[in-house]
């Protein structure tokens, strides 16, 4: 996982945890949100995405 994906996610993330606190998503969908946000914040921490292996997709620059 890049650089630059590993910032969006955690960006994202931290978007989701403050609508949901804010009250802006609420009920069943500030719940998905919640766990979009942990699950981009897991990935984020150990630099692997699972799905990015089932697609072949790599965001990480070889040297």
């Amino acid at each position: 996982m890049g650089k630059t994906d590993k910032t969006v996610r955690l960006t994202v993330a931290l978007a989701l945890i403050a609508m949901y606190y804010l009250d802006i998503l609420t009920g069943k969908l500030g719940v998905v949100a919640l766990i979009i946000a942990v699950v981009f914040m897991l990935s984020t921490l150990i630099g692997f995405c699972p799905l990015y292996t089932l697609f072949g997709i790599n965001t990480c620059k070889n040297k």
